[in-house]
């Protein structure tokens, strides 16, 4: 079988040239929502009355047991098969001969292409989205169980002032909620059908791009032929929202390497999701989290890869636009199973609680709640109260002394009572309000 293209050519293609410029070895993932978007432009076809009834039943029926081949695993790609689109329109017109030929009335590649890339991210990011939520619904729980557990606050990876173990937890789960907010934002942009803009100009056969519109679940048709066969922008923004989850992710792993270290010790990897050493017989890696922090500048070179493939296209549509798949299939894959593992792993894991509290009650973290102190209950301008606390601190480091001696008999005994200092706020109140917010989360 001939490609469709081969016979406006007068030469046979050179084997190398087919190579290069096919993609079936990786758009074989799309075949699902490629036999929907046929099967809506079929009964598209029939509205229009381009084909018999007949016909549409042949169509659907043969895009239907090439589904089930996909699913079986037994569909046979051949050497012709540029993409999986000509591959499944190849197997429909061997089931039923030349009513096959009639699928592709009305419709280019262009269009095709774009409404199964569209139908296929909008379901992979929901799908992405609720994997999120399955995490957040961890964090949370972990929350619960630790409820008032302290450990060191960080700025600059400096110890800076106590804080609760579960508002740390939470702390990511509300840049998560922002991933998902965009997950909403990006599938609700990319909910335009393309299907009937035909190579860049339409089709003058009478079909109805809205009728198939509402067949495939798209809230919106396409406003201009050449914007809807050239616009990527729903690529670029759903390889956005997987870098900025996997930055996301990466910082929750960077954490848990740093805490699971001997130096460290705030936290105890589970066996079942850690690896060993091929020669140290002792270690016990996280290779999760590293891996995850590692796979995070892929997410970014994927976005900002595609971005240069976009920046000097004309209107409207260019081969060049093939490379959006290769890096969306490959983020999105990461980031699944990157969820997936560090769910499980932060499911598991064990906090060391009592290492947590007494690095929490080190003195020097309640000095600014020994300024504070000053400001509300004696009047001081917090520069000066800043000052003098200052100076206090570095005068117990350098001279050996007791904290809460010195700061009683140069501030007052009331003043040492706040050492050592507690958290801020109400932790039960952060866990309720992080509760009630997940129950509130919907996903496009």
């Amino acid at each position: 079988m001939n490609t469709l293209w081969q016979n406006q050519m007068r030469a046979k293609p050179e084997s190398d040239m087919l190579e290069f410029t096919q993609s079936v070895g990786f758009d074989v993932e799309l075949a699902e929502a490629d036999i929907a978007g046929s099967q809506a432009h079929v009964m598209g076809l029939r509205k229009a009355k381009l084909i018999s009834k007949d016909e549409q039943t042949d169509l659907v029926r043969a895009l239907k047991e090439v589904g089930e081949e996909f699913a079986r695993k037994t569909f046979e790609i051949q050497p012709t098969d540029e993409d999986i689109h000509t591959a499944i329109e190849r197997r429909v017109t061997e089931k039923i001969g030349q009513t096959g030929a009639k699928l592709h009335t009305g419709r280019s590649r262009n269009d095709q292409v774009a409404t199964a890339f569209r139908l296929w991210l909008k379901a992979k990011l929901n799908s992405i989205g609720h994997q999120i939520l399955s995490f957040q619904q961890v964090l949370l729980e972990r929350a619960r169980e630790v409820e008032d557990a302290v450990l060191p606050g960080y700025t600059h990876l400096q110890r800076a002032q106590p804080v609760y173990l579960a508002d740390h937890l939470l702390a990511h789960g509300w840049a998560l909620s922002r991933d998902i907010s965009r997950i909403n934002d990006t599938i609700s942009r990319m909910d335009v059908s393309p299907l009937g803009a035909g190579a860049l100009s339409g089709s003058t056969l009478g079909l109805n791009p809205e009728y198939t519109a509402s067949l495939l679940g798209f809230s919106e048709t396409f406003e201009n032929p050449m914007d809807a066969v050239s616009d990527r922008d729903f690529v670029v923004e759903a390889l956005l929202v997987f870098a900025l989850l996997g930055v996301h992710l990466s910082r929750i792993g960077e954490e848990i390497i740093l805490w699971a270290s001997d130096e460290v010790d705030f936290l105890d990897l589970p066996e079942e999701w850690s690896t060993g050493s091929s020669m140290l017989p002792q270690k016990k890696n996280p290779d999760i989290a590293e891996l995850i922090r590692g796979k995070s500048g892929r997410l970014i070179g994927n976005l900002t890869g595609f971005l240069v493939t976009l920046k000097g296209l004309p209107l409207s549509y260019n081969r060049d636009l093939q490379e959006d798949k290769e890096p969306v299939f490959d983020s999105a894959k990461n980031i699944q199973l990157g969820l997936a593992a560090l769910t499980g792993l932060m499911r598991e894991c064990q906090f060391n609680l009592s290492t947590m509290s007494k690095a929490a009650q080190a003195p020097e973290l309640s000095a600014i709640a020994l300024a504070e102190y000053l400001v509300k209950a004696k009047g001081i301008p917090f520069r000066k109260a800043h000052e003098q606390v200052g100076i206090l601190v570095h005068r117990w480091q350098a001279n050996n002394l007791d904290p809460k001696e010195l700061v009683a008999e140069e501030l007052g005994a009331d003043v040492a009572t706040i050492i050592p200092a507690k958290p801020n706020g109400s932790v039960y109140a952060s866990i309720k309000q992080f509760g009630s917010h997940l129950q509130q989360v919907k996903i496009s």
